[in-house]
């Protein structure tokens, strides 16, 4: 099961093959980091995004011949670290990991210390999409029968997230509207609650990304009804999608790096050429397969045109269905 895990996992990074790296590689010439380089991360020491941090942080210093210092920066939903990593000089020696949606939602939300435009995209590296789950012992066998027991029962059945306005909440108040049905929306400040409030009875449902819970299901504890990104997870092919069983809902966090807006061009592509080449590598490969990270490369242009999408589409949804609970 592990190797052919690998061979799916290599499948979906195929689209690399189609980068044009020697025009990446002319573009960095000039630039080389003689120091450290301090890596911001926006969330607890120990979380998904902190992992998957560490991780490509320790391949990138075999690239850039130079140590990454991961400095946690946690709390506000992100804020704290994204704003700092924001007001941090545009040298190439502080970056950061940005995720989606809060990079976009935040400054939505509430008058936040940072915009969008404050950041250079560097790359996107993981796309993890949320799921749908429920116990191995639920009376949910399918999405269908939680929908149907929803209608029945409106307003009765809670479901936990990570939190007012993160993907997770965004997705079931999707699925809520095109399910016409209503839920009740218990907020957490993680996975790690989420996952013992469902093991212990207090919500019967959970929404969550796979990352973060394909470990218990593939151990038995916990089940997925469905997927919610735009396609099948390689990871798990036998999960369908929202948009399969009839729900135009896709939606999951995107976790990248950035620096500060400003930053030379050599410095950015010199950057961005360390995460490819990290994003490529077999070992690292296999080490991401390990800990559950759905790796999708974006180089700096691609990656920023998709979070310039998103912001437009945040702010639609933002006002037409505020995500205020």
């Amino acid at each position: 099961m592990p190797h052919r895990r690998s061979l799916l996992a290599l499948g979906a990074l195929a689209p690399l093959a189609g980068l044009r790296r020697a025009a990446l590689a002319q573009a960095t010439a000039g630039w080389q980091p003689d120091r450290p380089i301090s890596m911001i991360v926006a969330f607890s020491a120990g979380g998904g995004t902190d992992i998957a941090a560490r991780l490509i942080g320790r391949f990138m210093e075999r690239d850039l011949g130079q140590s990454i210092v991961v400095l946690n920066r946690p709390g506000a939903s992100g804020e704290i670290g994204f704003a700092e990593l924001a007001r941090a000089r545009p040298d190439g020696y502080t970056i950061g990991f940005i995720n989606t949606p809060h990079i976009t939602t935040i400054p939505i939300e509430r008058r936040a210390r940072f915009a969008l435009r404050d950041f250079a995209p560097i790359a996107n590296i993981v796309d993890d999409p949320d799921g749908l789950w429920v116990l191995a012992n639920s009376p949910y066998q399918t999405l269908a029968d939680l929908i149907d027991d929803a209608r029945r029962r409106p307003e009765t059945i809670g479901y936990g997230t990570t939190g007012v306005g993160s993907d997770d909440h965004l997705a079931m108040l999707a699925l809520e509207r095109a399910a016409g049905i209503k839920m009740i929306h218990i907020p957490y400040a993680g996975s790690a609650q989420i996952k013992q409030n469902l093991a212990s009875g207090t919500i019967p449902v959970a929404c969550t990304n796979l990352g973060d819970c394909i470990t218990d299901w593939r151990q038995g504890t916990m089940r997925p009804l469905v997927q919610m990104g735009a396609t099948r997870w390689a990871l798990a092919p036998e999960l369908p999608t929202l948009r399969e069983l009839g729900y135009d809902v896709v939606e999951g966090s995107m976790r990248g790096m950035a620096a500060p807006a400003g930053v030379p061009t050599p410095v950015l592509a010199r950057l961005a050429l360390a995460v490819q080449r990290t994003v490529e590598n077999p070992e690292f490969q296999a080490q991401a397969v390990q800990q559950n990270l759905p790796l999708r490369f974006l180089g700096p242009d691609a990656f920023a045109d998709e979070l310039n999408a998103l912001d437009v589409r945040y702010r639609e949804l933002w006002s037409r269905h505020p995500w205020r609970d």
